[in-house]
């Protein structure tokens, strides 16, 4: 099955690394330098890339929504709209931000919250769009951004099965370039409300779509679990201090974090490895050393035959028969003596010449 994405020329397939999107959304708080640092650290940290989101308030809020006051300690301003106008960005933003983007080696791309701004999104030409879990049931917002022929990542947060099928379906009717994400939108998710095991259950009733996780919870451990359970697009949202004023900043990860989850991610698809189970090189030393080898237990003469008292399993360092071929030594007679703790093998045996099999 051709389960594969293109990214800005990354391919993200069963067999590839996990493709690691640091979730700025608003997170710069307004500040193109500020979003210009988070850039440049996700990038340092092993990102593949960094995302941004992109509303037109006026027309995505209702009047009423856009002017009510807003005094939280969050705020950028004193109503709803004014505090979402505070921290959107135009498009000399995203420009000098995909530019910067491009310096440090990261892909940069949008979440669309409206058919405006995914037109915004498709004139600056980016390589791909998140459809938020809001709009999992807004099947014109998802058309419209499906057939902008750029890949599409639709995360699933607060959705229902049927919910999710008919957005899938409705993008891959039109591109067939589409990821479904596993989400919990709690901000943060508690531990229990996760469902990492959704992830399985979408690349089973979605083969043709890459799977992974949007995460909201406070840790990098799950994302490994993940990656283990077939996601192979993470995202995590990313700040540069927890402490910072933002709804999202307390269960985003800073720098130190999402460079250890890169590193620990890029572990996992090497520690998958092969479904074949195999001898390494780096384990022929240490068996030698510790692997168990038929002994003499006591002086033996020669004559003697074997019997199971005669013989020990016991490290030696020397090379000699495992204990799985004990049998083939009892009730044979010895050619030579053998010293105590020395390997008792089929050249001491009075009939050498007349091996029997192994077991």
């Amino acid at each position: 099955m051709d389960r594969r994405l293109v990214i800005d020329g990354r391919v993200i397939d069963d067999d590839a690394d996990c493709y690691v999107i640091a979730e700025v959304g608003h997170n710069h708080q307004g500040s193109l330098e500020t979003a210009r640092q988070l850039i440049s650290q996700a990038a340092a940290c092993g990102a593949d890339a960094v995302k941004l989101q992109k509303r037109s308030n006026r027309t995505l809020f209702t009047r009423e929504l856009f002017d009510k006051p807003y005094e939280h300690r969050n705020s950028f301003g004193e109503t709803y709209g004014q505090h979402r106008e505070f921290l959107e960005f135009g498009r000399e933003e995203f420009l000098a931000l995909r530019e910067h983007a491009a310096t440090c080696g990261i892909t940069l791309f949008a979440t669309a919250f409206d058919v405006e701004s995914a037109d915004f999104l498709a004139e600056l030409d980016m390589p791909a769009y998140k459809i938020a879990s809001a709009d999992v049931t807004n099947p014109p917002l998802i058309s419209h951004v499906a057939s902008l022929g750029k890949p599409v990542i639709l995360s699933t947060g607060g959705a229902l099965m049927r919910d999710v099928e008919r957005a899938y379906e409705t993008i891959a009717a039109i591109n067939p370039q589409v990821a479904v994400l596993q989400c919990t939108s709690g901000y943060p998710s508690e531990w229990e409300e996760l469902d990492l095991r959704v992830i399985a259950t979408y690349r089973e009733r979605f083969p043709r779509a890459v799977a992974g996780l949007s995460a909201h919870d406070s840790g990098i451990a799950m994302a490994l679990v993940a990656y283990t359970l077939g996601a192979r697009i993470v995202e995590k949202h990313f700040t540069l201090n927890r402490a910072m004023r933002g709804t999202d900043h307390a269960f985003s990860l800073e720098p130190v974090g999402l460079r250890k989850m890169v590193r620990d991610l890029r572990r996992a698809r090497l520690a998958l490895g092969s479904a074949e189970k195999r001898q390494h090189g780096s384990e022929r030393a240490p068996m030698a050393k510790m692997v168990k080898t038929m002994v003499a237990a006591r002086d033996l003469p020669a004559g003697h035959v074997l019997t199971p008292g005669d013989l020990a399993a016991r490290c030696c360092g020397r090379p000699g028969l495992p204990p799985t071929r004990q049998e083939e030594l009892l009730g044979r007679a010895l050619a030579r003596p053998v010293a105590a703790d020395a390997p008792v093998t089929l050249e001491d045996l009075a009939d050498h010449s007349a091996e029997r099999p192994a077991p």
